[in-house]
């Protein structure tokens, strides 16, 4: 723009579009609000959706547990290579609960609550990308990892050691995902 040029956005404002301007608008609008529209991720499932529901929108979940006392546990998740995954009880009636997401620091936090088993575990968080020995003799243990997202930020790893029998978790914590590891 040179200098003599002056823009000015209330010109623009006023200005009226061209024919053709306003074509790919009354087409591109509609399908942008559709596209964004489609963003819209399952946490945002209102409590007391039917099941059968969120299920033709989100597909089947990856796992689903039977609770003591009637309803479920299930889990959708993004594992092995993936991130994200995301759970929900369910009740007796079939209607979802709040929707929230699993892989998370402050959810891992559960495992520092109670006994959990493997199975506990795997309803809770869905499975693991990778369950394998570690450590030598003694010091033998096995252990579930996750990929996660710490932080919403960084690639990382949850290893949860389940004991050297692989039967209740002992301890866990996170690092990075290998993956996304410069190698020089």
């Amino acid at each position: 723009m040179s200098a003599t040029q002056h823009f000015s956005l209330s010109a623009l404002w006023r200005a009226r579009p061209s024919p053709r301007f306003a074509r790919v608008t009354r087409i591109a609008l509609p399908a942008c609000v559709a596209l964004l529209a489609g963003c819209a991720n399952i946490t945002s499932v209102a409590p007391g959706t039917p099941l059968s529901q969120v299920e033709q929108t989100y597909g089947q979940p990856t796992i689903s547990c039977n609770r003591p006392g009637g309803g479920s546990r299930v889990v959708w998740s993004q594992q092995p290579s993936g991130s994200f995954a995301w759970g929900a009880d369910i009740d007796a009636q079939g209607r979802i609960g709040r929707v929230e997401s699993v892989l998370t620091d402050q959810h891992f936090n559960l495992l520092s609550q109670g006994t959990w088993t493997p199975e506990r575990v795997r309803c809770e968080f869905g499975p693991p990308y990778l369950i394998g020995p570690i450590g030598l003799g003694d010091k033998r243990e096995v252990v579930w990892s996750y990929r996660y997202m710490q932080n919403v930020r960084w690639h990382s790893v949850m290893s949860i050691y389940m004991g050297p029998d692989g039967d209740r978790v002992t301890h866990f914590h996170s690092g990075p995902d290998e993956r996304y590891q410069r190698s020089e």
